[in-house]
């Protein structure tokens, strides 16, 4: 008798994404396990290359719901880990290479300009002085982010005229720095799972610029126009990505530029504001990948 298909999903037991794909794979006839990265394990020199625990040895695909943090070592091994997992022929949703293009802000905006897509001037800071001048070529104000970061954690609105450093440059001793683009206190996030396309308006909350749901922004219903679905496909491609949430943000003047492609991309908020079923979207990409 034929194996019970089955997905690992990788990321925290009880989060709410984790438990959306477990019910769905109830739901769908799957055997659906939670693994954290901590229990990633694998071998080699003994015959083929052996992967721990059996959930992952043995799944029909892996989906990843979060990003390995810890220490250096850590987080380079469990990479390392999904990466042969990949090379082996396990199907990973999304692949290796995706999700370490996507965590950084800095290499994601490199290849979205390469691709000839829309993104703000960007760039690399390692410096108060290279900041100041920067943001005065900005016309005396910059956005400052961590180049690896979600949720709109320590984004930063930095001033010219500001003497202290913003939290991401002085903690890590690097960041990015981007031009604003005058806009309306909106954005848009679309989810692309596989052929399916999701979304929603964020709003910023009043006496805010950041639209991020975890900072308070608030989520609409919203029907992007086919353009803005198609510069959506062509970011998410030039990463690489299956799943992503590409955020797009309309400036005043009527342009359309790409802010972010993430490659582990939360649904919660969205949800909020599609009848669609999203988790099992997710699991049928999953599915379907697999060989």
């Amino acid at each position: 008798m034929a194996a019970t298909p089955s997905i690992a999903i990788l990321g925290t037991p009880g989060s709410w994404h984790a438990e959306a794909l477990c019910r769905c794979c109830r739901q769908t006839g799957l055997t659906g396990t939670v693994v954290t990265w901590p229990e990633l394990a694998a071998t080699v020199g003994n015959g083929p290359p052996q992967f721990q625990p059996h959930a992952v040895a043995t799944a029909t695909a892996v989906v990843v719901r979060g990003m390995p943090t810890g220490s250096l070592e850590q987080v380079i091994t469990r990479m390392d880990i999904l990466g042969q997992l990949a090379a082996t022929g396990h199907r990973v949703l999304n692949r290796p290479a995706a999700l370490e293009t996507a965590i950084d802000k800095y290499l994601t905006s490199a290849r979205l300009h390469a691709a000839g897509l829309p993104v703000p001037r960007t760039t690399v800071i390692q410096s108060a002085t290279a900041l100041r001048q920067f943001t005065e070529a900005c016309g005396g104000t910059a956005i400052v982010k961590p180049l690896f970061g979600s949720n709109g954690k320590r984004i930063t609105l930095f001033s010219a005229e500001t003497t202290l450093l913003p939290e991401p440059l002085f903690v890590s001793g690097i960041a990015l720095a981007q031009e604003p683009i005058d806009n309306e206190g909106w954005d848009v996030r679309i989810l692309l799972v596989g052929d399916a396309v999701y979304a929603m308006k964020r709003v910023a909350p009043a006496g805010d610029w950041r639209t991020n749901i975890a900072l308070g922004g608030q989520p609409e219903p919203f029907t992007p126009p086919a353009d803005w679905i198609a510069l959506a496909r062509q970011a998410a491609a030039a990463v690489d990505t299956e799943l992503a949430g590409v955020d797009l943000l309309p400036a005043r003047d009527g342009s359309v530029w790409l802010l972010e492609v993430n490659a582990v991309p939360g649904w919660r908020a969205l949800q909020t504001v599609t009848p669609h079923d999203i988790a099992a979207a997710v699991i049928e990409l999953a599915v379907a990948g697999a060989g």
